[in-house]
C-alpha cells in the first residue's frame, strides 16, 4: 500500500487526509512562495481601481476607497498614447493582428518541420534539425541587425507584416522542436504502411500525423500566443506610432505621463494588456502540461 492512501471497501483507492508535519511544511513554503508570485499583481489590480489623488494622498500599496472604475475606460478608449488620444485600443488590435498569424503560421509551419526530420528521413536531416534549434540559444540582440537589413530591403520596416514575418521565423525553432520530439514516438510502421498505400509526403501529414498532433500543437499555440503577445523589444525597434503593439505602447503611456503620474490608469492599461494572455492559459492550461508529456509516455 502506497504511503498516504488508503483503499476503500472496493478497492478504489482514496486519499489520507491526515496532516503529516513535512506536508504542512511544504504547503507553507508553496503558499509563501505564491504569495511572492501573486503580491505584484495584487498592487497593480488594487491601483487600477484607485483614483490619482488617492494614490497620491495615500501610497502606491492600499486598498481602493472609492472603486475608480473609470481608470479602466480611460485606458481603453480614452488616454492618450503617442499623441493620439485612443487609448491602448487600438495598439490591442496590432497585437492581435500580428499575434494571431504568427502563431498559426508558425505552429503549421513547425508542426510540417518537426514531422520531416523525424519521421521523414533524409540526407543532412539531422545538419538542418540541428541548424533550426540553434535560434533557441541566439540572443535577441543578436538578430536585431540582420532583421533590420531584411526589413528594409524587402520595405517591411514599421509594418505589422513586418513583426508577423519575424516571430513566424523566430518561433519555427521552438515549434520545430517540440513538434519533432513529440512526432518521434509515432511508430515508424504506421508511414512505412502509408507510404506502400501510395501515400505522398503531405497526405500522410493531412491524413495521420495532424489527427495525432493537438496535444502538442495546443502547448506550441499557448508557448507561441504568450510569447508573441508579451514580446517588446521587436515591436518598440522595428515600429513606431500607430503600428505598435500594446507592449510597446504601454511604455509611450507611461512616458506621457511622466510629468503627472497616472498610476491608476496605467495599472488598468497594464491589466487590459495582460487579460488575453491570461484568458489563454485559463482556458488551455491543462492541457498545456498534458501535451508536454503527451509524447512521453508512448
Amino acid at each position: 500500500m502506497q504511503r498516504g492512501v488508503i483503499f476503500s471497501g472496493g478497492g478504489r483507492p482514496m486519499r489520507d487526509r491526515t496532516f503529516a508535519p513535512s506536508r504542512i511544511f511544504i504547503y507553507l513554503i508553496v503558499s509563501l512562495i505564491a504569495a511572492a508570485w501573486l503580491a505584484p499583481l495584487a498592487v497593480v489590480v488594487l491601483n487600477s481601481l484607485r483614483s490619482n489623488e488617492e494614490i497620491a494622498q495615500a501610497s502606491m500599496i492600499g486598498w481602493p476607497q472609492q472603486w475608480a472604475w473609470s481608470n479602466y475606460a480611460a485606458a481603453w478608449s480614452g488616454f492618450c498614447v503617442a499623441e493620439t488620444c485612443a487609448g491602448i485600443r487600438p495598439y490591442m488590435l496590432n497585437s492581435a493582428l500580428v499575434t494571431i498569424p504568427a502563431t498559426i503560421f508558425s505552429t503549421m509551419l513547425g508542426a510540417i518541420a518537426g514531422y520531416a526530420v523525424s519521421l521523414w528521413r533524409f540526407r543532412g536531416d539531422n545538419w538542418i534539425y540541428g541548424i533550426v534549434t540553434l535560434g533557441l540559444f541566439l540572443p535577441q540582440q543578436m538578430r536585431l541587425l540582420p532583421w533590420t537589413i531584411v526589413l528594409r530591403d524587402i520595405g517591411l520596416i514599421n509594418t505589422l507584416a513586418g513583426l508577423v514575418l519575424i516571430h513566424t521565423i523566430q518561433g519555427l525553432s521552438f515549434t520545430t522542436l517540440f513538434c519533432r520530439n513529440y512526432y518521434v514516438a509515432i511508430p515508424h510502421e504506421l508511414i512505412r504502411a502509408a507510404r506502400i498505400d501510395g501515400a505522398g509526403f503531405f497526405r500522410i501529414f493531412w491524413r495521420i500525423i495532424l489527427p495525432l498532433s493537438p496535444p502538442i500543437l495546443i502547448v506550441t499555440v499557448i508557448w507561441q500566443f504568450t510569447h508573441i503577445w508579451n514580446e517588446f523589444l521587436y515591436g518598440v525597434t522595428f515600429t513606431s506610432g500607430q503600428q505598435q503593439p500594446v507592449t510597446a505602447a504601454l511604455i509611450a503611456l507611461s512616458a506621457a505621463v511622466a510629468d503627472i503620474p497616472q498610476h491608476g490608469v496605467q495599472s488598468a492599461a497594464v491589466i487590459i494588456a495582460a487579460l488575453p494572455t491570461l484568458l489563454i492559459y485559463l482556458l488551455g492550461g491543462r492541457y498545456f502540461v498534458r501535451g508536454l508529456t503527451a509524447g512521453a509516455v508512448k
